[in-house]
């Protein structure tokens, strides 16, 4: 994968950074990997332990060959990670003032924030409504919400009091917030009457009674489910967070001063089970605002998070509270390079591992300022992003990449329509950034100023794994470049042999860093299956990876999305960032195709920016360009006029149905998570045929 030149982190930047070399990179690097325990016993330092840790730090077996699979860090110190967040800011640090977050809601002016010592007041009320239903340490709680401050509070609550939190992403569907319930035996549902999605209602508490209803068909009645009201908190009024606040005082320049108006809209009356469902607001009233935290085991669980199987069923990846706690909060201070004075926005929904570990945990353990978003980036019109940048004086932007080429479609204006002089540092996260979008977020975004930190990493690693350091790395558009501190990479080829230099295969890593996940929820047998069986001694990443001839490491994607093309392994991603260079492709998806001579072809899927035609011409510039780029043996078979990719509310294009549509196999299974079906039918119409 070839590099269209090499971006020095800006001098003036690293003069200020914590890492501010690459030279200091590498010696802190060598010392976390050849003793982990001082080096990750330093930074335990930091922190608030009941009972403190002592050596050894780390125990563990990634050999399968060799008995269970396990990873123990701490193991035996005491603390209580809800503690570190809150408790020591605002007592320890004096922080009690200092805002936490600023929530932007769905419309514009539809805005409040909250203070550490408003949060901290708000999780000691509601950790104590959750012991007085009957909550303990060790039981598992279903979090069902949108992007609201109850959504933090509700699991820094759970938190508090060593509850184990299972948040659901807010855009799945019943049957997999059944699904999760019923997998992690969780004993309460919290939820929300509903939320805007742009202009689209989401009615959230009736798919939580659909849901409550199938558990109930299954033989696993819920027997009590909390609901915040967010559509109607005009209605009610509480001390907290369950009232109108106005809008932060920041405004947007183009505001002049003048508070924006909240668009009005009516809304469904909340559906209600008196015997099953509790108001939030009502339960706060009388709560205490004093809770004793409930102190845990460093190797605790903390909270279970569903990510995708290849099965189709989903895995319950486990957190424990003191590696995570200690790993995600030194990954945000050194890769976010997090001076006080930021203001950091994470786009990504807390659902997600991004919104766990870096809008919630690492940034809370830092004392962040950070901004919470509920909207689209789109709504109500395409700079809305801009707009909030420019608000609040964002200093760190942590987007991800399909957000990136949505907001390429709409041109420069729109983001040359704000100044955007606060950014200092551009991050990026979910899945490999073509270099075309990384050069647009580098130029017009940052206007070639702001370090751009591509992070690898997965649920399963809990933070960053692979990633750029701003004051210290070098980056090339679309390589993760280099290691975190304690993690210790490798390439495999097939036979399960390290490849050394430049080469390309599987990604593992050879030893554990203090946040890799512990187990899958109830199924320690396909975590060892799934993780380490396929190369004993190593943690299997699942993707594929490259390393330079400078040794940068590019992820190719998950090895399921390769294809072996006459005996040639070809990366899907590598493909579709060759497709996007083209002037006229916004976005491009691949998949294999069954092939009667390769075995496997290319079936390419383009989307195409706005006035632009899609024609034989065209077929064959985006066939010379892979071959130009890859070589013939990547020549495309089939190349497919997509104007819309099926994709999950969350952005991810869903590359298994598009393997089923390239095979006109309309049986495409679950189709529960995708955000527009409409998609499904116009691609299937757009099929190709024959060869173009």
């Amino acid at each position: 994968m070839s590099a269209p030149g090499v971006f020095p982190p800006p001098s003036e930047f690293s003069a200020t950074a914590y890492i501010s070399s690459f030279q200091k990179y590498q010696e802190l690097y060598e010392s976390s990997v050849k003793d982990p325990s001082e080096f990750w016993g330093e930074i335990a330092n930091d922190f608030h332990w009941r009972v403190p840790p002592t050596q050894p730090f780390l125990r563990y077996n990634f050999d399968v060959t060799k008995g269970k699979v396990f990873v123990e860090w701490m193991k035996g110190a005491v603390t209580n990670i809800c503690y570190n967040v809150l408790d020591r800011n605002v007592y320890d640090k004096k922080l009690g003032d200092k805002v936490a977050f600023y929530w932007e809601g769905n419309e514009p002016g539809d805005a409040m924030s909250i203070t550490y010592s408003e949060l901290f007041k708000m999780v000691c009320k509601f950790a104590n409504v959750l012991r007085k239903q009957g909550i303990k340490k060790g039981d598992r709680v279903s979090i069902y919400m949108p992007m609201v401050i109850e959504l933090v509070v509700a699991m820094l609550a759970c938190a508090r009091i060593g509850a184990i939190h299972s948040i659901v992403f807010a855009g799945f569907s019943a049957e997999s917030l059944c699904e999760r319930i019923m997998d992690s035996h969780c004993c309460l549902l919290i939820t929300a009457d509903g939320f805007f999605r742009g202009d689209k209602l989401i009615n959230l508490k009736q798919i939580a009674d659909e849901a409550l209803q199938k558990c109930a068909e299954k033989n696993f009645p819920m027997k009590k489910c909390i609901v915040s009201k967010h559509l109607g908190r005009d209605e009610i009024l509480s001390d907290g967070l369950n009232k109108t606040s106005p809008p932060c005082k920041r405004q947007c320049p183009d505001l002049q001063g003048k508070t924006q108006e909240k668009t009005k809209r009516s809304h469904p009356q909340t559906p209600w089970n008196p015997s099953v469902d509790l108001w939030w607001h009502d339960l706060m009233k009388n709560a205490s605002a004093e809770c004793e935290p409930e102190w845990c085991d460093a190797e605790d669980e903390l909270f279970i998070l569903y990510t995708s199987g290849s099965t189709g069923k989903p895995k319950g990846v486990v957190h424990t509270a003191g590696g995570y706690m200690i790993y995600t909060a030194a990954t945000f201070k050194y890769v976010f390079d997090y001076h006080q004075n930021d203001i950091y926005w994470c786009t990504a929904d807390i659902g997600w591992i991004t919104g766990h570990s870096y809008l919630v945990y690492g940034p809370l353990a830092n004392g962040a300022t950070s901004v919470l978003f509920e909207g689209l980036p789109i709504y109500p019109d395409v700079s809305r992003m801009w707009q909030i940048i420019d608000k609040y004086r964002v200093s760190k932007f942590y987007t991800a990449p399909t957000a990136i080429r949505l907001l390429m479609k709409y041109g420069d204006e729109p983001v040359k329509r704000y100044n955007r002089k606060s950014l200092k540092v551009l991050g990026t996260v979910g899945e490999p950034i073509n270099p075309e979008a990384w050069l647009w977020y580098y130029n017009i975004v940052g206007e070639k100023r702001c370090p751009i930190v591509d992070t690898f990493w997965q649920t399963e690693t809990g933070g960053h794994v692979l990633t750029p350091l701003p004051g210290a790395t070098a980056t090339k558009p679309g390589s993760a470049t280099f290691p975190f501190f304690g993690v210790l990479p490798a390439i495999l080829d097939e036979s399960g042999e390290e490849l050394e230099g430049e080469a390309e295969g599987y990604l593992v890593f050879k030893q554990p860093w203090p946040a890799i996940m512990r187990t899958l929820y109830g199924n320690h047998e396909r975590f060892e299956t799934t993780y380490f069986k396929k190369f004993p001694g190593y943690y299997v990443t699942g993707d594929g990876c490259k390393r330079d001839k400078d040794g940068y490491y590019w992820i190719t994607g998950r090895i399921d999305d390769m294809l072996n093309v006459s005996g040639h392994l070809l990366s899907t991603a590598e493909v579709e960032s060759a497709l996007v260079e083209h002037s006229s492709v916004a976005e491009a998806a691949v998949v294999s195709h069954p092939h009667p001579v390769k075995g496997e072809c290319l079936y390419c899927f383009v989307t195409l920016r706005d006035g632009h035609e899609f024609n034989s011409t065209l077929v064959n510039q985006l066939k010379i360009l892979v071959r130009e780029k890859i070589g013939p043996i990547a020549t495309p078979d089939y190349i497919q006029n997509a104007p819309g990719l099926p994709k999950t509310r969350s952005g991810k294009i869903m590359r298994r149905v598009l393997r089923k549509i390239a095979k006109n196999d309309q049986d495409l299974g679950d189709t529960s998570t995708l955000a527009d079906p409409a998609v499904i039918h116009l691609l299937f119409n757009n099929r190709c045929k024959t060869v173009l």
